[in-house]
């Protein structure tokens, strides 16, 4: 009988053990390049919004300098949520062996109509006046395969330059494009918010063209996770995308717009009023909904293969899953 109760007392012990382990938070590892522009940097500054953090999650807000590295750090399980351009959702899938990486949610969109679309300046003194004009110029990209990259050779592209041929590119950081510009270290530079804004670039260049000319509507950036993570862990990511649905809505609201800038400011310890676009028309179209635009991201994935930086036609409805976002979604209704 003392055997008996002995081993009923082990089992309760067990099951009470299994089901606290069954109650921990996921962990859940979320990466971001650029302040404010990415919605991992400026989440958690709202997250009195986020009911179900601390209970069926936790968040973790990770920095990485561009997304190759968040490529590897996704591939190496250090990082459960990626939000990849979507050259670097292509080379992901393909390179880097990423088949079960799926697409499930919106970062950002350009060229959405009423919206900012990313901006290619030339000097005003440069005698450019179209496109053709650059064949023997330098160009300013951020790195061969970037998602400004592409979008600059697609339209190079459709006015009969290629690259080596008929131009040379010439890599340096977006922030410091306005520089190589008025100081003619490139004739053509991208212009992305906010150094888009730079009042010497306007005082000095004008815009030859926008990204949307040359590619329409992209779906720039989207949240990407593995699908067996997704698996293992659903009913967290459901509340996840709740919470974050909630947040991104307060964002985008007009009349929180004072409170975002405060935001900005203290995120990036610059001042506040420098942050009069963020989240209007002047910035870049953000869903929300969080729903990123499947048929333009296969637009651009097909451009960023057709430009060489892939070899394989890729079906991106392969490889996205919008089942958490839109069940999340019907729990704010």
């Amino acid at each position: 009988m003392r055997i008996l109760s002995l081993a009923l007392a082990a089992a309760c012990a067990l099951g009470l053990f299994a089901s606290a382990s069954a109650a921990e938070p996921v962990k859940i590892r979320m990466g971001w390049v650029a302040p404010v522009a990415n919605w991992g940097s400026i989440l958690l500054e709202k997250k009195d919004l986020a009911q179900h953090i601390g209970k069926s999650y936790t968040l973790e807000s990770i920095r990485y300098q561009g997304t190759p590295q968040m490529i590897t750090a996704i591939a190496n399980n250090e990082l459960e949520i990626s939000n990849l351009a979507y050259s670097s959702l292509a080379i992901a899938i393909e390179n880097a062996g990423l088949d079960d990486i799926r697409v499930i949610a919106d970062e950002f969109q350009d060229g959405v109509d009423g919206h900012f679309s990313q901006q290619y300046y030339v000097r005003k003194d440069s005698g450019i006046n179209k496109v053709e004009d650059l064949k023997g110029k330098v160009i300013g990209t951020n790195g061969g395969g970037s998602a400004v990259d592409v979008a600059i050779r697609a339209m190079l592209k459709q006015h009969g330059l290629e690259e080596k041929r008929d131009y040379t590119m010439l890599e340096a950081p977006l922030a410091a494009m306005p520089a190589m510009l008025v100081e003619k270290k490139a004739d053509l530079v991208p212009a992305v918010l906010p150094f888009a804004l730079n009042p010497k670039l306007k005082d000095e260049g004008r815009v030859l063209f926008e990204q949307k000319e040359a590619l329409g509507i992209t779906q720039m950036i989207s949240w990407n996770a593995r699908k067996g993570f997704i698996e293992k862990n659903r009913a967290a990511m459901v509340d996840f995308m709740e919470d974050m649905l909630r947040i991104t809505r307060w964002y985008i609201d007009p009349k929180n717009h004072d409170e975002v800038t405060q935001i900005a400011a203290r995120v990036t310890k610059q001042p506040a009023a420098s942050f009069g676009w963020v989240f209007t028309r002047q910035d870049v179209y953000r869903d929300p909904d969080l729903l990123p635009n499947i048929a333009a991201l296969q637009r651009n994935v097909d451009t960023t293969r057709e430009l060489g930086f892939v070899k394989k036609k890729i079906d991106i409805n392969a490889y996205t899953d919008l089942s958490l976002v839109t069940e999340a979604a019907k729990r704010l209704k």
